[in-house]
């Protein structure tokens, strides 16, 4: 895919990162919700609770899922990260692929019957945190990039970095001649 120009990466970067932190806090909404239905002795409560978390859940779940993973997509494929050059990317990718299949398959579902049934369930607390504590650790590694390059990402760099044959006068991979993956001298979007 070829790069996106820095305006529309800049915007792209924009959407990702606030649907992401969407989704995450909306998660957070829900664990609180979950806990007070879960811990409570007053069944009016828990069922208000599940209903509240399904309202949530019918309106904001699949559209904030969706659109972090489609954002997260096109910037990873649009942008010399690449999605598949960078252990962080990468693993990022697929817990995002995977708890967006859940929320959309299987938590939204559960949360329908709980809000149906009016029972506490502890079901929706477990899930809650296991999505909460993946959004903290894929919101760490987007800060700290950890584990380099992949062994695509190396096979990558090291064709950008070597010489054209004779006589091209260019490095190939890069028009300019610096590896793909090498800092540009310019602030980053």
């Amino acid at each position: 895919m070829k790069h996106l120009p820095r305006p529309a990466r800049r915007a792209l970067l924009v959407v990702h990162v606030a649907v992401s932190v969407a989704w995450l806090g909306l998660s957070v909404g829900l664990l609180a919700l979950g806990l007070a239905a879960y811990t409570t002795r007053d069944l009016s409560l828990t069922h208000a609770a599940y209903r509240a978390m399904k309202v949530f859940a019918d309106w904001l779940l699949a559209p904030v899922a969706l659109v972090t993973l489609g954002s997260g997509l096109v910037l990873s494929l649009g942008t010399p990260w690449g999605l598949a050059r960078h252990h962080w990317v990468w693993i990022k990718f697929w817990i995002t692929v995977a708890t967006a299949t859940a929320t959309i398959f299987a938590l939204r579902p559960e949360i329908s019957h709980a809000a149906a049934a009016g029972v506490p369930d502890s079901s929706l607390v477990a899930a809650r945190a296991v999505s909460t504590s993946a959004y903290l650790f894929m919101t760490a590694i987007s800060v700290l990039k950890p584990w380099g390059l992949t062994a695509r990402g190396r096979r990558l760099r090291k064709s950008a970095s070597r010489p054209a044959p004779r006589g091209s006068g260019a490095t190939v991979g890069a028009s300019s001649g610096k590896p793909v993956d090498a800092p540009s001298g310019r602030r980053p979007a």
